[in-house]
């Protein structure tokens, strides 16, 4: 059995894997792609040939140009090809296992305060452009829900409950938020504004349009930053900008972690602003004292 072999029962159990998204598939592909375009003669190989050495070698060169993600990703897809080589009895070990993974480093967050997100809102809306006023809108929509970006594409005005002052989040029609499951999201002061001063310009617009007429507002973004010396930052920072407000203002992480729709019940959010809740920790016990004024 060559790796071309093993290579392609894996793509084929890729294509007909119904519990993955067409996003996770055309990943691996393009890990595939990077795999094979570093080793150039892997493909025709004798799997069985293939060594330790042979996959450690490759990992030091490779490692030394792709991200720490992409990297692991990469010797992940290797290990899984290798391990259909051992299904079908081609081998009896994966040399793959040697190869350690990269450290992914946590991003820095570098959030606008609270006067830059006010100043930033009003610059995108003030360049007055066709969709000015509708890019303005994404950015704050983003910001009061801690929406993803592709999730936001999608939730129509049938999603804004204001009786329960909750938004449904549903995804793509297809194929759902990024982790499946439908969830809610509680509109926060600010969002229950803009969204009866957007309904009160659209009363017109039927239960099934979608609340955000434009998908992306990146580049208003970058103009934005760029007049008020700001610095730059994307659609998903305003998620976290969400989720880091939510927990100053004493909100759990885990209740915050439910908003964002994840689904390892707060241990992402507690790696990625854990450092918060210690920070506000802090700044409450100075409150506490048994000392009389």
């Amino acid at each position: 059995m060559r790796f071309g072999d093993a290579l392609s029962v894996f793509r084929n159990r890729l294509i007909n894997d119904n519990t993955l998204k067409p996003r996770t598939k055309v990943y691996r592909e393009e890990r595939i792609a990077a795999m094979l375009k570093s080793w150039p003669e892997l493909e025709q190989l004798e799997i069985r040939k293939i060594g330790k050495q042979d996959c450690l070698g490759w990992a030091a060169k490779f490692g030394q140009a792709a991200s720490p993600s992409n990297f692991n990703n990469t010797v992940g897809t290797l290990r899984m090809v290798m391990e259909i080589a051992i299904e079908a009895g081609a081998r009896y070990d994966n040399p793959a296992r040697f190869i350690k993974k990269h450290r992914v480093r946590q991003k820095e967050l570098q959030l606008p305060d609270h006067d830059q997100f006010l100043k930033i809102a009003k610059a995108i809306e003030e360049v007055n452009r066709r969709f000015s006023g509708d890019c303005a809108a994404l950015f704050r929509f983003l910001a009061f829900g801690g929406f993803r970006k592709s999730e936001s594409a999608n939730i129509t005005w049938a999603d804004c409950d204001f009786e329960k002052k909750e938004i449904i989040v549903r995804g793509d029609p297809e194929t759902g938020t990024k982790n499946w499951p439908i969830r809610r999201v509680p509109m926060i002061p600010d969002m229950i504004e803009l969204l009866k001063k957007l309904r009160s310009q659209r009363a017109h617009e039927p239960a099934s349009q979608p609340v955000m007429r434009v998908r992306e507002c990146q580049n208003a973004m970058n103009s934005a930053c760029k007049k008020l010396g700001v610095a730059r930052f994307t659609h998903h920072d305003l998620r976290h900008l969400f989720a880091t407000l939510c927990i100053e203002s004493g909100v759990d992480i885990p209740t915050v972690s439910r908003w964002l729709g994840h689904k390892d019940g707060g241990a992402l959010a507690m790696r990625v602003y854990g450092h918060l809740r210690d920070q506000h920790s802090v700044a409450m016990a100075q409150k506490v004292t048994f000392s009389h004024a």
